[in-house]
């Protein structure tokens, strides 16, 4: 009886160490970077000028007036628009391809012929403060044929609530 117990003592141990492998630190290291790679891909972002890439000395440049707009404080359940206005201080046409908002409460719309070089486009942003109140901050991001190709404008207020409305 001793020895069949010792005997599958023995069989079990030798089981386990069967499927270990010493690693070393070579191999932890390895098991490591590998692990990190996978939890922390690199992810090439198409809106970052590239360092080996060079900047076009003639791409268009889409200059703001003002590129924030503070409407300060809005009515409840009121709709407000504001009027960007922007220079292409570029060398060549500029073309908006695309503006989206942070939030479906703000609609943009823009200026969709070339604006040649030196002339002004615009974007008129509407915000709807239905549902809203306090504070806001939402920004849109307008997508062009610029370098990079995202500019951000932004605008902000404070929706007063219902008893807080004030005589128009």
């Amino acid at each position: 009886m001793k020895y069949q117990i010792l005997l599958a003592a023995t069989l079990l141990l030798g089981a386990c160490n069967r499927d270990k492998t010493e690693a070393g630190t070579e191999g932890m290291n390895a098991a490591a970077n590998v692990t990190s790679d996978a939890a922390n891909p690199t992810i090439d972002n198409p809106n970052v000028v590239n360092e080996s890439e060079a900047v076009n000395p003639n791409a268009p440049v889409m200059k703001f007036a003002e590129p924030e707009f503070d409407f300060g404080d809005i009515q409840p359940d009121s709709k407000v628009n504001h009027t960007f206005t922007f220079t292409n201080t570029g060398k060549s046409p500029l073309l908006i391809e695309d503006a989206t908002a942070s939030c479906g409460c703000t609609t943009p719309s823009w200026t969709k012929e070339p604006i040649a070089p030196g002339a002004e486009g615009k974007i008129e942003v509407q915000f709807d403060s239905r549902g809203k109140q306090g504070i806001i901050g939402k920004q849109v991001a307008v997508r062009a044929n610029t370098q990079p190709t995202i500019t951000t404008i932004f605008i902000k207020g404070n929706v007063l609530t219902a008893g807080d409305k004030k005589p128009l």
